[in-house]
């Protein structure tokens, strides 16, 4: 089978049900930011030293991005045949973040992405997410989506902040803090 099909030459694409739109369709900045917020976990998992469980609770988090991505790419009113993003999948990114956080020293000032190079992929793909976030709820007020869907976007980009701190804790590394310049006292 070729991977090209020369149907998108004109500048669109086809969703599932052979319904054609135009590349920049919403649909499809939501759906291609979440393919990119996948590649970046795959650039994380190429890291050999995750801590504990990361490594398998990321695989299974790409796992749920195309889940999402497959009901993104699904028009309203027609089905699809996998199992939807539930309140399951959000409660599991509760706990994670709850279990990561209790490791971690609580946060006195704002910190920059950085610390050990796996923390500074981890960051990356925590601002994918935020954009990701950010285009399905452009999406959702042309076309509502469901809610489980925002809430897991919503919780994502927390655990991948909560996880880099936890890496860089696991590699002994310190995070950044931001230190905010001084007033400008002149007039």
């Amino acid at each position: 089978m070729k991977i090209y099909t020369k149907k998108g030459d004109d500048g669109e694409t086809g969703l599932f049900g052979n319904i054609r739109v135009a590349k920049d369709d919403l649909r499809l900045h939501s759906y291609g930011t979440l393919d990119e917020l996948n590649a970046c976990l795959g650039l994380v998992l190429c890291e050999v030293d995750l801590p504990g469980e990361l490594r398998k609770d990321l695989v299974r988090i790409q796992g749920e991005l195309f889940q999402m991505g497959a009901e993104l790419a699904t028009p309203r009113g027609k089905t699809i045949g996998i199992r939807l993003i539930s309140a399951v999948e959000t409660e599991t990114l509760e706990r994670e973040i709850d279990e990561m956080d209790l490791s971690l020293a609580p946060l006195k000032s704002f910190i920059l992405p950085g610390g050990s190079r796996c923390s500074s992929l981890m960051h990356l793909a925590r601002t994918v997410s935020r954009r990701a976030e950010r285009e399905v709820t452009s999406l959702h007020r042309a076309e509502p989506q469901r809610p489980e869907l925002m809430r897991y976007m919503n919780r994502l980009s927390d655990y991948l902040f909560i996880a880099a701190r936890f890496v860089n804790q696991a590699h002994s590394v310190s995070d950044v803090a931001w230190i905010a310049p001084a007033a400008n006292t002149t007039s």
